[in-house]
């Protein structure tokens, strides 16, 4: 392991795992944002990596403070590194490193996409004669990734970081169907038989929990939008990942952000991982064929017992899924978040509902690598991201009572909400449509993998398409709800409540999801329902729907809140009261 001062400097400064740009390599760079530096924060030490430079790597044993996420520390600029094409194009070493897989590429022009040179192998101890599948074009080169072309010999090394798909040829923007491998030597099997596909990068994430992709996982698909101009206007993309547990997290991840709508699958022949292993044992015409009977990701309408098999295997496997935290035990007795749930959340003018949500995506950011969406219209962005700013660093924005924020750790915080937070903003001076918002959303998954949405208020969304505001108000939920379970994202929707009348001994009821304005659907199509009360320092949170058991329970607990800083925090209480012993 070799450290780097610079480095181990920086380092020092994080307290939590995740991906990081690296100090030594990132102002070297064109694309000077990649976030290579791995980062692994254990209780008596911190392990990292860059994946770009290879042998940056080292651990410090240190323990770690607890607060704030700190940006890669700046170098002077330097020259970018260009990656010279290489002239040397062995066909005779190609073709047998294909053949060997029991791939025949004697016929195949690779035009510079396949090269050969010598390469020095770490794990294998020595210089080998290496295949490289080349990124980018000839003369404008990415990376190049090499293999040993010795079949016997499994290593990996790579020139520059592949962040783009791969493929034989360039990108054509006008191809109605496109088609995604997992691996570059599975583009050259399909290839050799006449099918043209791209591969992903970097293979399929390794941080696989219950089937799915780990969010810290979510920077390593930018090639989606790096390609997102070739996706979006084909009608079809086929995933034709592999066949193992990484491989179909890859491919619903894929879907997640590309859209299930347009997107087809296949499904390898029992014992068979991917394409090359089906020409290999099956040959050109058994994979033509299953090629020409793909399965639409879902069938519109109608589904089979398969199209939700993996599902119950994960039941089978797991048990019920569990929603992540929302960073407060006290609520997270009530209700836990989960991508593809609705939460419809009301309170009172001035009670807190946006300070709370923005709680829960801070800690969710923080915790889990969130990327969220925000469409708040009561809030001018530059306000609302001063209050975000308060909720990562614990310090009330402006001059008053406490210590402000310092200049240093504005800069900080802005890196940290830059990389988990995008904005929905409206500003042809039109009111936003349902649509446009759930449009503008689908952007952003493909482009950061934005996890969590956030609509407040529903006042502001244009209803005038519908002649009743109680249909229009189904007719909306229904299409979130059917969004967020596509795109496997948590949608927060704010709406506020109609006046409510004073009970008898002139205390206020606690507005639920039948006392929203507009629809009783507010109750009936949310997944969990919630209302937000506060109390001067202290603040009620009730969850008055609960459509599953294991994503939260009908109850009212109690919170603290610092009105200082904007942050809620655990109180030393009973936890939850129930409803049913509750008079409201």
């Amino acid at each position: 392991m070799q450290h780097d001062p610079l480095v181990d400097d920086f380092v020092a400064t994080i307290h939590e795992s995740g991906r990081y740009s690296c100090p030594v390599c990132t102002p070297d760079r064109k694309k000077n944002r990649r976030l290579d530096l791995q980062v692994t924060v254990e209780s008596d030490r911190t392990l990292y990596k860059c994946h770009h430079c290879d042998d940056i790597e080292g651990m410090l044993m240190t323990s770690k403070p607890t607060e704030l996420y700190k940006p890669a520390k700046k170098k002077e600029p330097q020259p970018i590194a260009h990656i010279p094409t290489p002239l040397n194009n062995n066909t005779q070493i190609i073709n047998s490193f294909f053949s060997n897989r029991g791939v025949d590429t004697t016929d195949l022009e690779f035009n510079g996409y396949v090269i050969t040179d010598k390469k020095y192998f770490f794990d294998l101890g020595g210089s080998l004669d290496a295949v490289g599948f080349l990124y980018g074009t000839p003369g404008d080169i990415e990376a190049i990734k090499w293999r040993p072309a010795d079949h016997t010999k499994k290593s990996f090394t790579q020139t520059g970081a592949a962040r783009t798909f791969y493929g034989l040829q360039p990108m054509e923007k006008d191809r109605d169907e496109i088609i995604i491998v997992e691996g570059e030597a599975d583009v050259v099997a399909l290839a050799s038989i006449g099918i043209t596909a791209w591969s992903v990068p970097n293979g399929a994430p390794m941080k696989v929990s219950h089937g799915k992709i780990d969010a810290a996982e979510d920077t390593k698909f930018k090639y989606v939008w790096e390609a997102w101009e070739e996706i979006s206007t084909a009608s079809k993309i086929i995933l034709a990942t592999d066949s193992d547990t990484a491989g179909e997290a890859l491919k619903q991840e894929l879907a997640r952000r590309i859209g299930l709508e347009k997107c087809w699958e296949i499904k390898w022949p029992d014992g068979l991982k991917d394409p090359t292993d089906v020409i290999q044992a099956k040959g050109s015409d058994v994979i033509k064929n299953l090629f020409a009977n793909i399965k639409q990701m879902p069938l519109k309408g109608v589904y089979d017992v398969d199209s939700y098999f993996s599902e119950v295997e994960e039941l089978y496997e797991h048990g019920e899924a569990v929603g992540e935290s929302t960073g407060l035990e006290t609520i997270d007795e009530i209700f836990t978040i989960k991508e593809g749930m609705v939460y419809i959340t009301t309170g009172f003018p001035g009670c807190g509902k946006s300070e709370f949500i923005d709680e829960i995506m801070i800690n969710l950011a923080k915790n889990k690598s969130w990327k969220w969406a925000v469409a708040s219209y009561e809030n001018p962005p530059a306000n609302h991201i001063s209050k975000l700013m308060e909720k990562v660093t614990g310090k009330p924005f402006f001059k008053g009572r406490s210590q402000r924020l310092s200049h240093e750790e504005l800069r900080d915080s802005k890196a940290f909400l830059n990389e988990h937070f995008v904005f929905l903003e409206q500003k042809d001076g039109r009111m936003p449509t349902i649509k446009d918002i759930i449009a503008r959303t689908k952007l952003a998954i493909a482009r950061c993998g934005c996890r969590g949405i956030v609509i407040d208020p529903y006042n502001y969304i244009d209803m005038s398409e519908y002649e009743a505001e109680h249909l229009g108000i189904s007719i909306m939920l229904s299409e979130l709800s059917s969004f967020a379970r596509a795109h496997g994202i948590a949608v927060f929707f704010v709406a506020h409540p109609q006046k409510i009348q004073p009970n008898m001994d002139g205390s206020m009821p606690v507005p639920k999801g039948g006392h929203i304005s507009g629809s009783a659907a507010w109750w009936a199509k949310a997944d969990i329902g919630i209302t937000v009360q506060r109390h001067d320092h202290d603040v009620d949170i009730h969850c008055w729907k609960a459509r599953f058991k294991w994503l939260g329970k009908e109850g009212k607990v109690t919170i603290g809140y610092n009105v200082v800083n904007g942050k809620y925090f655990d109180r030393d209480q009973p936890k939850v009261v129930d409803w049913g012993s509750v008079e409201f």
